[in-house]
């Protein structure tokens, strides 16, 4: 399961139910944590890691259930969403720079952990 850091902010909002989405900067690192995680959700899946974020561009990709977690110690707070991941520009209000592209991560069925 891919497991992601969320300052707390953000945090109460997505328990609270006023926010929907979070976003990561599109970078090698997370064209490869979603491409890996999106190939654990389906066996069958073959874009290589270069294709990844022209695809998630087009399409929705299904991730399955992310962690997400208000800081890194063992005990941190943290909360399970089931995830859809699509590439565009995110909400100013959600913490998103007007006119940047992000990796958006849609979120459903968010529950405590």
């Amino acid at each position: 399961m891919l497991t992601l850091t969320i300052e707390k902010k953000w945090f109460d909002m997505i328990l609270s139910g006023e926010k929907t989405e979070e976003y990561r900067e599109l970078k090698r690192y997370y064209d490869s944590r979603f491409r890996n995680a999106a190939m654990l959700k389906n066996q069958e899946y073959q874009a290589s890691v270069s294709e990844f974020r022209n695809l998630a561009a087009t399409v929705d990709q299904d991730i399955g259930t992310v962690k997400f977690r208000n800081g890194y110690t063992t005990d941190a707070p943290c909360f399970l969403a089931d995830c859809k991941l699509t590439v565009g520009e995110g909400k100013p209000e959600w913490g998103a720079v007007p006119g940047t592209e992000y990796y958006i991560l849609k979120m459903k069925n968010v529950r405590r952990k």
